[in-house]
């Protein structure tokens, strides 16, 4: 019955990522291509007040129309419109490089559209003068307190996926073996090198498309996290049998330095980022001049984690490799007896936890725009903190443990000051250990095995 409720939450849960992947595509404007183009707006009306009235797509492939009003202290507001056409759009690198500007008296010359963008567009006073979009969407209005909250928890939506993922990866291995792998946080930057690699292989073949994009970094980042985690493990915790995981432990900690050095040599010290896309905001509620809103790219990378830890949990509850990891997790010996075969299980298991860790790398890339050889260290570290604090050892126990490490990370940032954000979480971690060890999910004593 389990199996089959986890079946079709997953099933519901895929139609809803597709939705919102669909409406990603279709999202209005490239937020980039109108944040160029209302930036330029100033320029083009010296000593007017604009005011934004609607952003919507061009009459040519990569272009947008802006409509304003331009209001002069000494004379009429005058009703314009500007059309912006740029050099690509998606995934590709120069997407937002302006190449015509057209109002309602004609077309921009080139040597002033060279003029705007060298000396106006390019400077500081260019970057700061986007006078935004109106905020009039005609949605529910709410408290601001409410409001400010509910924003607050859409933002840390992403950095919960991200830990989740991550955490669940400390789960499968602790689970089976005992054992933490301190070198997830490391995977995840080889999964975020291989996202852009994939996107820029699709890229190379002429294709814009984020959707294409994001699906070959995608089985990009899971092929690569799988295979370093499978090799990796193996060399760290596969053929470590001794009693103490001490030596394994310190093994992992030579597998992070390894590959940070690995990613440092593959694909230099300066980080390769990717073009925003689909951070047009969808407005959900206002509270006065507050708008709480989403971004498509926030929605689609929420919904990944969704779906992926929906499926992980039916793999585990409802598969043959899911019975085969419990019965191993609850006595490897009677389960070699029944016949399990414990090393290739381990291996499945490094390579389905490595998996987890690259997509978890996919998913900041797509966010963020990309993670630096060393950048993964920290998200290691909190996403080990999440697992213990969910209880180690236990998948659901360490997506809880996720969600609440995202949620107090953003909490604390909105509310509290956000230069003693790491130091409170580390507090947290010692209270759990000290008065629950086992976790949210686990026991309120210790686990047997130790932490």
């Amino acid at each position: 019955m389990t199996g089959s409720r986890l079946y079709a939450a997953w099933r519901l849960t895929a139609c809803l990522m597709g939705l919102c992947l669909l409406a990603a595509c279709g999202a209005s404007v490239d937020a980039e291509h109108a944040r160029v183009c209302r930036s330029a707006l100033p320029a083009l009306n010296p000593g007017a007040a604009i005011t934004v009235q609607a952003v919507r797509k061009g009459p040519a492939p990569s272009s947008l129309r802006v409509d304003y009003i331009a209001q002069h202290p000494d004379r009429p507001a005058l009703e314009r419109f500007a059309i912006c056409q740029f050099a690509a759009e998606g995934l590709s690198p120069n997407k937002a490089e302006l190449t015509g500007i057209g109002t309602e008296e004609g077309l921009l010359s080139g040597a002033n559209l060279y003029l705007l963008k060298r000396f106006y567009l390019d400077t500081p006073e260019g970057a700061a003068g986007d006078p935004g979009s109106r905020m009039d969407a005609d949605v529910a209005e709410i408290p601001m307190s409410t409001a400010y909250w509910l924003q607050q928890l859409l933002v840390s939506l992403p950095r919960t996926a991200i830990y989740a993922l991550l955490s669940v990866a400390f789960a499968l291995v602790f689970g089976l073996s005992g054992r933490i792998n301190l070198a997830f946080g490391e995977l995840a930057a080889v999964g975020s090198a291989a996202t852009v690699a994939g996107a820029s292989v699709v890229l190379g073949m002429g294709i814009s498309s984020p959707v294409l994009g994001l699906v070959a970094g995608l089985a990009a980042a899971l092929f690569a996290g799988a295979i370093h985690g499978a090799v990796g493990g193996h060399f760290t915790i596969a053929r470590i049998t001794g009693a103490s995981p001490q030596p394994s432990l310190i093994a992992t900690v030579g597998l992070s330095l390894f590959l940070m050095e690995y990613l440092r040599l593959a694909q230099s010290p300066v980080t390769v980022w990717l073009p925003p896309i689909w951070s047009e905001a969808w407005p959900l509620a206002k509270a006065g001049e507050f708008l709480v809103s989403l971004t498509p790219v926030t929605a689609v990378t929420s919904g990944i984690g969704l779906l992926v830890a929906l499926s992980l949990l039916w793999l585990v509850q409802g598969t043959g490799f899911g019975r085969r990891w419990r019965a191993y997790a609850d006595d490897a010996g009677a389960a070699a007896l029944l016949g399990v075969d414990g090393p290739r299980l381990l291996i499945q298991t490094l390579a389905l936890a490595g998996a987890m860790a690259g997509l978890s790398g996919m998913l900041i890339v797509a966010q963020y725009g990309g993670l630096g050889f060393a950048g993964g260290f920290q998200y290691g570290l909190k996403a080990l903190i999440a697992a213990i604090i969910g209880g180690i050892g236990s998948i659901p126990g360490a997506m809880l443990g996720g969600f609440a490490v995202g949620l107090f990370e953003t909490l604390w940032s909105a509310y509290l000051p956000i230069e003693v954000r790491d130091m409170a979480l580390y507090g947290a971690l010692i209270i759990f250990l000290i008065f629950r060890p086992g976790g949210l999910l686990g026991f309120k004593d210790p686990t047997p095995r130790p932490v």
